[in-house]
């Protein structure tokens, strides 16, 4: 769900994208351990705070994209109430969306280089196991690149199913995206051995 940077310069623009992949790391790290959903729900308040601070594009960003999280939290949630467990659902469904939404406040502030740069320099050290940084660094770049084109393929999903049931499209629509998804990193894979990008026994 991860968006590409918005234009709209914001505070969080200014901060270097080091900073800010640690402070997500930091919060993440910090964020998992918690297990009361009360407490869960409070950090995401204050995560759609952060996103109010950060303006209207950002704000209309996270309505927009948050719908397949949305979907994929309350299946979730749902599977969870069937077992009885539905605080467990519950927390599982908040922290998906916190942790979602935390990491997309970082890549919708932070330009792509910078985050590969950022990648590729913590990676360096590899290099005298024979690993090329690069390769992880390219890796973040198609992840965040093509999940706007999941995105517009989830909506063209979306939009066959209305044109063929009256129900409103669910859960059924979410098997053939991920059969999309694989779809694609396979052919992706290929084109980059074609071009030379990868080496026939590596993978992205």
């Amino acid at each position: 769900m991860l968006a590409l940077t918005i234009e709209t310069r914001t505070w969080m623009h200014q901060l270097p994208a080091w900073a800010k992949l640690a402070g997500l790391a930091a919060m993440t790290i910090l964020f998992l351990p918690i297990t009361d959903p009360i407490l869960v729900a409070a950090f995401l308040g204050g995560v759609s705070l952060l996103y109010a601070s950060l303006g209207r594009a950002a704000m209309q960003i996270a309505l927009r994209q948050f719908r397949p999280i949305l979907l994929i939290a309350g299946v979730i949630f749902l599977w969870h109430l069937l077992l009885g467990d539905a605080q467990a659902g519950l927390l599982i469904s908040l922290r998906i969306l916190a942790l979602v939404a935390l990491a997309n406040a970082v890549t919708i502030t932070t330009r792509l280089d910078d985050m590969i740069a950022v990648v590729t320099g913590l990676l360096a050290p590899l290099r005298r196991f024979g690993v090329s940084p690069e390769i992880f660094g390219l890796a973040v770049a198609l992840a965040i690149r093509c999940i706007p084109v999941l995105l517009m393929k989830g909506d063209t999903l979306r939009m066959s199913w209305r044109a063929r049931s009256p129900r409103r499209p669910g859960v059924q629509t979410l098997f053939p995206l991920v059969l999309v998804a694989l779809d694609d990193a396979d052919h992706m894979s290929e084109a980059l051995r074609a071009r030379g990008v990868l080496s026939p026994k590596q993978e992205l």
